[in-house]
């Protein structure tokens, strides 16, 4: 593969000092992605202020981020139109340390609504620095998807992209997302118990600066031991979880910085709870903080956790 010197040489940290995230609006389940989401419930589910619930552990996260000392650039979603999605914008942006900006494909109409260019222009107006715009939402034309940093995972300092196989997750945009960014994919299938692809690579994997958590039990078994020998072998020590502990959004966890250098973890309640006592201790052993947040209503009817509410911003400043 040949990458571009000028994006060779922006070396990216693991783990960003800002995130972006948005206040939901009109939050509730969603008919649009229940199919392809098995962590969400499957049938529709009423919950009694679901939105004023769900907003409140939005706002329960920016301020435990936020003490932790990750920056937050938290911005409202508009009402209309309606986007019960909308606290998970890491779906349909990322924001990397060359300057550039990736626009994603994603499955469900409703959700491509979420994507906000203004919020790109707010990040620019408080001091980050864009570069270039990598557009690949023509793909959906063609019925390709590729949801951020849902779909992919990044180990930054190898520029490696990891992505597991689904409607969502189409090989062909990541390999030119690939191509432009100079990272190499590694692409494999995962599954659920009942042989359903995983929706998304960041609900079973996830990737810190010296760790790795992977639901190694939900890849396909001729393609796990090589996978597992390749997420060992930058160093990081591996937690294996299984598929109750993927249930429970246990790799749904993403490492920040505080401005003082200090690394977060950050996870959800749910997701801690679930790790066995080692795992807890070796996470702790990583990083120098943990925000541990309850989000159920977010969890049931959204099918996302912590991870997938945060939008990391490396962009340049």
């Amino acid at each position: 593969m040949m990458i571009r010197a000028s994006i060779a040489a922006t070396a990216s940290p693991q783990s960003a000092n800002a995130v972006l995230m948005v206040r939901p609006a009109s939050f509730g389940w969603n008919a649009q992605t229940a199919d392809s989401n098995r962590f969400q419930a499957t049938a529709p589910v009423a919950v009694r202020d679901a939105r004023a619930r769900a907003v409140a552990e939005f706002d329960a996260l920016v301020a435990a981020l936020s003490d932790a000392g990750v920056v937050v650039h938290a911005f409202d979603d508009r009402a209309d139109p309606a986007c019960p999605d909308a606290v998970f914008p890491n779906n349909w942006v990322s924001l990397h340390a060359d300057g550039t900006v990736v626009l994603y494909p994603m499955l469900a109409a409703n959700r491509r609504h979420e994507r906000r260019l203004e919020l790109v222009v707010e990040l620019e107006r408080g001091g980050h620095r864009v570069e270039r715009l990598l557009d690949l939402t023509h793909h959906e034309l063609q019925g390709r998807h590729l949801e951020g940093t849902g779909s992919v995972v990044f180990d930054h300092p190898g520029r490696v992209a990891y992505a597991c196989l689904s409607p969502r997750t189409d090989a062909e945009v990541l390999d030119e997302l690939c191509d432009e960014l100079g990272y190499e994919p590694v692409v494999f299938e995962a599954t659920d118990a009942a042989g359903v692809p995983v929706y998304h690579t960041n609900v079973m994997l996830s990737i810190g600066s010296e760790f790795v958590v992977v639901c190694a039990e939900s890849v396909v078994p001729e393609q796990r031991g090589a996978l597992l020998e390749r997420l060992a072998s930058g160093g990081r020590r591996v937690v294996t979880i299984d598929r109750r502990q993927m249930a429970s959004f246990a790799s749904n966890v993403l490492e920040l910085r505080a401005a003082d250098g200090a690394r977060v973890l950050a996870a959800s309640r749910r997701a801690l709870t679930s790790l066995s006592d080692d795992a807890r201790a070796t996470l702790a052993a990583c990083v120098e903080r943990t925000v541990a947040v309850p989000v159920p209503t977010i969890e049931e009817l959204g099918g996302g956790s912590v991870r997938c509410m945060l939008a990391e911003v490396f962009l340049p400043r």
